[in-house]
């Protein structure tokens, strides 16, 4: 009897240590992936939002010009930001007037146009928040305010860490 009860405590400081080293190993290396939002001055983190690979997000804003809404969507490909559509209502300065190959533009029922494929990865994603018209990140079903988010901090840079 008394054996057993030796190899009962064996087993069970076995697979306590086990424990205690998977613990261990998921606090240094688990940490979740996510979008980071950064200043873009000093690099501070302001946000970060849990995203996994080959997860969206979009940023919504006015165009300053035609003002009219443009969204630009990102998804995350290999560990980077890569941009593979927009969304916008009107042609303007700043907005692309022709398709690039491998492009497609296809109208919206609201009378918007989203031009596809555009597969650029974006290794330095940087807005400059307007102070006027607000900045919308669009993430997990939620959309957040990047001017309330940011708060004074207009220059902004949003990246991915795995």
């Amino acid at each position: 009897m008394s054996h057993f009860k030796l190899k009962k405590q064996s087993l069970f400081i076995v697979v306590a240590v086990i424990l205690i080293a998977v613990t261990a190993i998921f606090q240094v290396n688990g940490t979740e992936s996510c979008l980071v939002v950064r200043s873009g001055n000093d690099g501070k983190t302001i946000a970060r939002y849990p995203l996994e690979e080959s997860g969206e997000f979009s940023v919504g804003f006015k165009h300053s010009v035609n003002q009219s809404l443009v969204e630009d969507r990102y998804r995350i490909v290999d560990g980077e930001i890569m941009v593979y559509e927009t969304l916008y209502y009107h042609f303007g300065a700043g907005v692309q007037t022709q398709l690039a190959e491998g492009q497609t533009m296809v109208e919206t029922d609201d009378g918007g146009m989203i031009v596809s494929g555009i597969d650029t990865i974006i290794p330095n994603l940087y807005y400059n928040i307007s102070a006027v018209y607000d900045h919308t990140l669009t993430i997990n079903g939620e959309s957040i305010s990047l001017k309330e988010l940011c708060n004074e901090e207009r220059n902004i840079q949003l990246c991915y860490e795995s």
